[in-house]
């Protein structure tokens, strides 16, 4: 089923404020609740396309990319089930401390808890973004980019625990293990986020001195992205576990990174053609001749120019244009006849003395639309 549009999906325009974006979701997170709908797929459903919904909209560089290229510019930013109670610990200001019901609903933060009660912690890490900007040149016949960002790492000394050499973790006193505390709020019954231990279900004895107990550190790193041939603007290169570690040794998050092409001073590009435009004389589009065109990528060719060949007209060359789907899309030249702005005399006399011999009009009739558009 194709997933519907984001600002559909919250009955917001598309220019609504936070405040509005705010209001809408929360009217449908109460509506379809699992809480209030045990056993109803269909509200389950429309709670979870609404809490994605409300996941892109209420961030500004997320929401950005989606109005720019829709769905394809947020593909992999949304949170999914393993990550949805990171999301939406920063939505309590919507129904106070929100993040529990989440957790509860979506798996217990992703997985976060054993089946015997306890707390493995292992989580995948997050995904990262990484923009960078290309020469046109360069996205029609790709590249490698080396790019240099900052991502989190397990700790070498504690290997992601978090914890030090010997010492261990304990069952945390104040949830039991389960990493959320319940109290009842109306018709909801509401579990938040541990204050005690974050959510984890646990606490450290000893804490890793090296990282003092994240189990990460931040660490800034180079690597070579290869861009493909023919990447169109806005497109995104995935880098698979380039982003940052999971906790407690989980695998990490990947590496996104999006494509911004830089316009040609000479060539556009639609889908696999190129178009540039080349500048002829009036006697060279009258008699016709051979001009010699620099492709994209260097070449010299030579490009035969018909005899009475009208302004704006296109020459089309096979095979110059983007490669893609093993195959390459053609050039496009249209020719622009050059009107001389000043003529010496002599000129002028062979113009006065042609326009004589073709019998040219003072009173030239207009010209039926239907030839022009054929022209």
């Amino acid at each position: 089923m194709a997933k519907r549009d984001y600002y559909e999906v919250l009955g917001v325009q598309k220019g609504g404020s936070k405040d509005d974006i705010k209001k809408a979701y929360r009217k449908l997170a109460i509506q379809y609740h699992p809480d209030k709908n045990p056993g109803n797929k269909e509200a389950e459903e429309k709670f979870k396309e609404a809490t994605e919904a409300y996941e892109i909209l209420s961030d500004d560089q997320k929401k950005a990319a989606y109005d720019q290229f829709g769905f394809a510019g947020v593909e992999g930013m949304t949170g999914g089930q393993q990550d949805y109670s990171q999301v939406f610990r920063g939505f309590e200001d919507i129904f106070g401390d929100f993040s529990g019901i989440f957790d509860t609903f979506f798996g217990s933060g992703g997985g976060r808890r054993s089946s015997g009660g306890g707390s493995s912690g292992v989580r995948p890490g997050a995904n990262l973004r990484y923009d960078i900007e290309i020469p046109f040149k360069d996205a029609i016949f790709g590249t490698k980019v080396e790019i240099q960002y900052s991502r989190n790492e397990s700790c070498p000394v504690c290997k992601g625990t978090g914890a030090a050499n010997g010492s261990g973790k304990k069952v945390c006193a104040t949830c039991g293990g389960s990493g959320q505390v319940r109290h009842s709020q109306g018709f909801f019954s509401v579990a938040s986020t541990c204050p005690s231990c974050g959510g984890e279900g646990y606490t450290i004895e000893q804490p890793c001195k090296e990282c003092n107990g994240s189990g990460n550190q931040k660490k800034r790193q180079k690597i070579m992205v290869t861009i493909p041939a023919g990447v169109e603007n806005g497109k995104r290169v995935v880098i698979p576990r380039q982003g940052d570690a999971g906790p407690n040794g989980g695998h990490a998050g990947d590496l996104y990174v999006f494509i911004r092409v830089n316009p040609h001073e000479h060539f556009e590009r639609q889908d696999q053609d190129l178009y540039c435009a080349v500048p002829i004389s009036i006697t060279q589009a009258s008699l016709g001749t051979d001009i010699h065109v620099t492709t994209l990528d260097g070449k010299n060719i030579k490009v035969k120019v018909p005899a009475g060949i009208q302004n704006g007209k296109m020459l089309r060359v096979r095979d110059e244009g983007v490669p893609g789907g093993g195959h390459r899309g053609n050039l496009y030249i249209k020719l622009m006849v050059q009107i001389p702005v000043k003529l010496s005399k002599r000129g002028k006399e062979l113009m006065e003395e042609l326009a004589k011999s073709e019998g040219e009009e003072d009173s030239p009739k207009p010209i039926p639309l239907a030839e022009l558009a054929g022209r």
